[in-house]
């Protein structure tokens, strides 16, 4: 088994869930491919595009190139936060028509309903995190725009106060979208995820301070029959940590490679919400 981890809104694969999840994956005795969004880890001079959450085919072609020239029979996904709303949104996507050596997906606190979870962003609570990253785009615009300056035009980083600003003043500008509205409707794998049809694993906590399920998407991940959906009470923001009985209680980490075995062993992995 292959397992291709996809990292979150401003990660990488230094980000530390990437290693500890492939770390893991490694000691399972599977392959690791910890893959990049386009721009992070200083490659925005390697094309003019800003990433985003709706670019699900990206995910899809390190697929496909895993499988045409490496020749890789066995692939699973798990997508963290943004990556784990890429990893749902292909697979919802993909439906019937996944590759046959795709075998498994897992999303670990996936942004699958992005308009209410960036409103959520900007809740006092989570300004701090909010901050974190609209400071972290803010430089990585910056950077584009030196290297791309007949495309990018810092002018529109003014008076940004909420991710949503920056989403309709800069995703959707340079992201053929009409606003942010418009890209959190359609890059958000809620749309698709009723149509994913290899077993996939889906995390989220319910204290997660800015991650919103709404009760539609629950009830389409819990009558997906390939979907376990597994919701606990606790685990914030891909967290979820446990006692460190025997392993480091990086605990979602630990379940997305335990249903990626039993999904390899052919046994069963239905599992009920809570």
């Amino acid at each position: 088994m292959t397992l291709v981890i996809v990292h979150g809104l401003e990660g990488s694969s230094e980000s530390q869930y990437v290693i500890g999840t492939g770390s893991k994956a490694w000691t399972a005795g599977m392959n690791v491919v910890r893959m990049n969004m386009r721009n992070c880890v200083d490659t925005e001079h390697l094309g003019p595009t800003l990433y985003n959450s709706s670019m699900s085919g990206d995910v899809g072609a390190i697929a496909q190139t895993l499988i045409a020239e490496d020749g890789l029979q066995k692939l699973a996904f798990v997508g963290y936060s943004m990556g784990g709303n890429l990893v749902l949104k292909l697979l919802g996507e993909w439906s019937e028509q996944a590759p046959p050596q795709v075998k498994a997906g897992a999303g670990v606190s996936p942004s699958i309903d992005l308009a209410p979870s960036a409103d959520a962003l900007h809740d006092r609570a989570n300004r701090v995190y909010e901050w974190k990253f609209l400071l972290a785009l803010r430089r990585r615009v910056l950077r584009k725009a030196a290297l791309y300056p007949e495309r990018y035009d810092v002018r529109y980083l003014r008076g940004m106060r909420s991710l949503r600003d920056f989403d309709n003043q800069i995703t959707a500008r340079y992201s053929e979208f009409r606003d942010a509205q418009d890209y959190y409707m359609r890059a958000a794998a809620a749309r698709v995820v009723d149509r994913i049809a290899v077993p996939t694993l889906v995390v989220h906590a319910l204290d997660d301070p800015f991650i919103r399920v709404l009760p539609e998407t629950r009830e389409k991940l819990l009558h997906n029959p390939y979907v376990s959906f597994m919701e606990t009470a606790h685990g914030g923001h891909c967290a979820f940590l446990a006692a460190a009985n025997g392993y480091d209680g990086r605990w979602a980490e630990r379940q997305t490679i335990a249903f990626i075995q039993r999904i390899e062993r052919g046994e069963p992995v239905k599992v009920r919400a809570g």
